[in-house]
């Protein structure tokens, strides 16, 4: 394995030029390159159960000819495979439907944001430490009492990533970033009344990470809900945990994408201009945050990324955009583009977004519910939730909050609502912003008013 992104063909802002410059004439040529290498590691039972080091690379290039798009990729930077890329780029290109709003985009005069999302710890640091990470995050959580039965997984995973984008329009940008985790899954007590925490830690180099948090999280997570039950079926304001809180953004991110919007995928369409939440609801999507850790100064069609206020005092501003669904919408792209690796074209996406923060302390805002539920991890949100019709409804597990503070654990409940109507019914911002691994950030969400069912 190499021990850095490396590539035999050299710098990969040149090669992706080399090739655009390719271009015939009428003929729209775009290189997306990327190279990465990653650890994982994983310790069970006090002993190291898997290592795995590896690295990546490839070229996707889209060709388009007359407003038809051809797209190939390949999972190498050999010159002879990235050549025959962009010939099966263009014979794929006549073969596809005509789109009037196709085409690669032009540089639109925005510059990059100054960030630094790279640390060479993730690199030089041996893969010894990192197993003894690892391990060390086991022994702690083993050793947190009797109460916890197991550990059930501690895993270390680190991954330093680059690319380029360049195309026949006047593009060309290049990105580097690297990230590490530490993740911990405790168990804690048996039989019928067995529970599981996880504890995650995040950092751009290994020296910000926190085993010491990550692995009281999981413990304070799992020992939580030792003696929960179901609770009572009534309608109350849910608390939402910030991981909680993440993944409810990052569903409604896909609700903000001009890529659903155009295609009337979305519960948000048409609506520009109208109060769509509470007035204390102020969410943007600001991939040049550098404490988000999908932070980035290009997006994957090469324009820079920037601030994009999508709802402002509860009123909805706009959608997050690529090329192709701005022209769709008659607006211009935000530098949104975003897409799964070299082996994937780009589509409109949300990177990092987040709600503005309130005033409140997680601790105030269970005083100022008074009486409610605390919901800490949730179940079924690919299957419960929707970003088009805005149907919600998961699995909850947490604690009743009684007399402003955290009461009976509960498991096995049922929390619903629509997102429409979550949006509006938010009561209470929390100021604990917790920047976590994903498109969205998290923090403390109190929302009134949701149907809670259990027993």
């Amino acid at each position: 394995m190499a021990d850095r992104p490396t590539s035999g063909d050299g710098d990969l802002a040149a090669l992706a030029r080399s090739l655009s410059e390719q271009a015939r004439r009428g003929e729209q040529v775009e290189v997306y390159a990327a190279r990465s290498v990653h650890t994982d590691v994983r310790a069970y039972d006090g002993e190291v159960e898997s290592v795995s080091q590896a690295a990546s690379a490839g070229v996707g290039v889209r060709v388009v000819i007359g407003g038809r798009q051809g797209f190939a990729s390949a999972g190498s930077l050999d010159a002879v495979m990235v050549a025959d890329t962009l010939a099966d780029a263009r014979e794929n290109a006549a073969f596809a439907t005509p789109d009037e709003h196709g085409g690669l985009p032009a540089p639109d005069g925005v510059e990059g944001a100054s960030l630094d999302l790279w640390d060479e710890s993730v690199l030089v640091t041996p893969v010894e430490a990192k197993i003894e990470l690892a391990l060390a995050l086991e022994r702690r959580v083993r050793g947190a009492g009797s109460r916890i039965r197991q550990v059930s997984s501690a895993d270390y995973g680190d991954v330093a990533w680059e690319s380029a984008v360049a195309s026949s329009t006047g593009v060309l940008s290049a990105s580097r970033r690297t990230s590490c985790t530490l993740a911990v899954s405790a168990v804690a007590g048996s039989g019928a009344d067995s529970h599981t925490g996880v504890g995650i830690s995040a950092g751009r180099g290994v020296a910000h990470l926190d085993l010491e948090a990550a692995a009281d999280d999981a413990v304070l997570r799992a020992t939580r809900l030792l003696g929960a039950g179901k609770g009572r079926s009534t309608r109350c304001t849910v608390v939402l945990d910030p991981r909680v809180t993440a993944t409810l953004l990052g569903v409604l991110g896909g609700a903000l994408s001009g890529e659903s919007v155009t295609k009337n995928r979305s519960m948000l369409a048409d609506r520009v201009g109208e109060r769509v939440a509470a007035t204390s609801v102020t969410l943007a999507d600001d991939p040049t945050d550098q404490r988000a850790f999908t932070a980035a100064r290009f997006d994957a069609e090469g324009l820079a990324c920037r601030r994009n206020e999508l709802v402002v005092g509860g009123v909805l501003r706009g959608f997050v955009h690529d090329t192709v669904s701005a022209r769709r919408a008659a607006t211009v792209s935000t530098g949104s583009a975003v897409r799964g690796g070299y082996g994937t074209t780009p589509v409109a996406g949300c990177r990092a977004l987040s709600l503005a923060p309130g005033t409140l302390s997680p601790e105030e805002v269970l005083e100022s519910v008074g009486d409610g539920l605390y919901v800490q991890s949730v179940t079924g949100v690919h299957s419960g939730v929707s970003s088009v019709s805005g149907d919600f409804s998961v699995g909850a597990e947490g604690a009743w909050i009684h007399g402003g503070a955290l009461a009976a654990p509960v498991r096995e409940m049922t929390v619903a609502s629509t997102l429409q109507r979550m949006l509006h019914d938010i009561v209470f911002v929390g100021a604990d912003v917790r920047w976590l691994p994903g498109p969205a950030t998290g923090l403390t969400l109190a929302i009134a008013d949701m149907a809670v069912s259990g027993q």
